[in-house]
């Protein structure tokens, strides 16, 4: 296999392409199929299950073990990357999660909530969701590697992109599947005896009960085509990636505690660096609200919006969740020629902005129309925002090879966001009963976001500081 250049055109574009790849898991299980799909798996609108010996609101469980998993994510990315960095083989790692997650998503096929079944279910959620964010410590840490600091903005921007339309492309195929299950090949026959003795009422009513069953069937083996997809695809990122950057010495025991070394070596590093000290400070903090909003967003619109029915419930989120993905490619695009003008810390200020602005928005919203235009604004920040951070942070990074450990850094300092955003706002909904209140607390991460990036300075400043 020949070695690409750093900076080639095939070389981004196989960078790039992992989002392709790897964007179905976010897209249909983290936020669309998935959240409602659990949510129908409750026969009653009384969402209580029992895990772990205690009694959780529905959508409180699933946010309590997705904080579980980013916390578990946050202590393995400095034990791993520091492996990956100082063997380089951080490609072994990238496929490592890349089918852990792969597998988590297939498994989702055997998903219940019954007693029996319900820690086995969460373990394949727990596979899925590690999985993802678990290859995403390696895939960042490969973009100063693989670009230059000028081609970095745009082919962030790309990857973001190119995981939207690609995840948008599958989604597509599996609403086909989940709302026209009947097309697909799935049974829709009712028993004859209803055929032929009950009222067109009671036929209706069986139509209706068996379309919904062969729908959350068609659910299922949507979860299978995630997995498949993402392990497939991956396969091109895989044959192009170089290995990664090797120190050149043999592995002995020592080396699993060299990401914990070089995470102290990056801190050391920060307090000498005040932009990038700030700036990832600012990150953290905006972050966590950021990240939780995109893996509750779903859920919320579930339980908090006046929709009239099931089918137009389901039907309702699915269009919802395509608006989101579709306006983010744009949004995506408008991100990074914006800061391409007036610089990248003032536009995340502007994007924090309209996040203050959506939180607000959504405490009050009610209604299907509300939540389609709160979901075309989130659309248009969340592509930016993220791409956007992880372009800025890369840029701010101190001429290194060592990437691994400072996008180690960058990750933990995510996920320990992540993991108290989720608490927060799990707590929060737990206890008071209502989504409302803990979106709308997340405005607090936004403004104090704000304010923390408007310290950043203009100029790198290798200069000691205690602020």
């Amino acid at each position: 296999m020949e070695s690409l250049k750093k900076g080639s055109k095939k070389l981004l574009n196989a960078w790039a392409f992992y989002d392709w790849a790897n964007s179905v898991y976010s897209l249909t299980i983290a936020s669309s199929i998935f959240p409602i799909f659990y949510s129908a798996l409750f026969l009653t609108d009384i969402k209580r299950v029992t895990a772990f010996g205690i009694e959780f609101k529905s959508t409180a469980l699933i946010t309590f073990v997705t904080a579980f998993t980013f916390l578990v994510v946050a202590f393995l990315s400095p034990l791993l990357s520091g492996i990956a960095d100082y063997v380089g083989n951080k490609k072994t790692f990238l496929k490592f999660f890349c089918y852990l997650g792969s597998a988590g998503c297939i498994g989702l096929y055997w998903f219940e909530i019954t007693p029996e079944k319900i820690h086995q279910s969460l373990l394949f959620y727990f596979m899925g969701l590690i999985g993802y964010w678990g290859s995403l410590v390696f895939y960042n840490s490969y973009l100063p590697d693989i670009a230059y600091p000028e081609q970095q903005d745009s082919i962030s921007a790309k990857g973001f992109s190119w995981g939207y339309i690609g995840s948008v492309f599958l989604l597509i195929i599996n609403l086909i599947m989940v709302m026209f299950p009947g097309v697909v090949g799935f049974d829709l026959t009712i028993s004859q005896d209803i055929i032929d003795n009950g009222t067109a009422l009671e036929i209706e009513e069986a139509l209706k009960t068996v379309k919904e069953k062969a729908s959350i069937e068609a659910m299922r083996y949507a979860f299978i085509t995630v997995g498949v997809w993402w392990a497939l695809f991956s396969q091109y990122s895989f044959y192009w990636l170089p290995k990664g950057h090797s120190k050149g010495k043999n592995a002995t025991v020592s080396i699993l505690f060299n990401g914990f070394k070089e995470l102290r070596k990056v801190w050391q590093d920060l307090l000498q660096n005040l932009r990038l000290k700030r700036y990832l400070t600012a990150f953290f903090v905006f972050s966590m609200a950021v990240q939780t909003i995109m893996l509750v967003a779903v859920y919320f619109g579930e339980e908090e919006i006046a929709w009239g029915g099931k089918d137009a419930k389901t039907t309702g989120l699915i269009t919802s969740i395509l608006v989101i993905q579709l306006v983010a490619i744009l949004g995506a695009y408008i991100t990074s020629k914006t800061s391409s003008k007036i610089g990248n810390i003032k536009t995340l200020i502007i994007i924090n902005i309209l996040w203050v602005v959506l939180c607000v928005y959504a405490y009050f919203m009610v209604t299907p129309l509300s939540f389609y235009i709160a979901a075309s604004l989130v659309g248009l920040v969340m592509g930016g925002v993220q791409s956007l951070a992880r372009s800025t942070y890369s840029k701010f990074l101190p001429d290194t090879e060592d990437t691994t450990s400072y996008f180690s850094f960058y990750d933990v300092a995510e996920k320990i966001g992540i993991v108290i955003g989720m608490i927060i706002y799990g707590t929060i909904d737990q206890k008071t009963g209502s989504m409302r209140n803990a979106i709308l607390f997340l405005v607090v991460f936004f403004v104090l976001g704000i304010l923390l990036l408007l310290r950043v300075p203009r100029q790198d400043k290798n200069e000691q500081s205690d602020d």
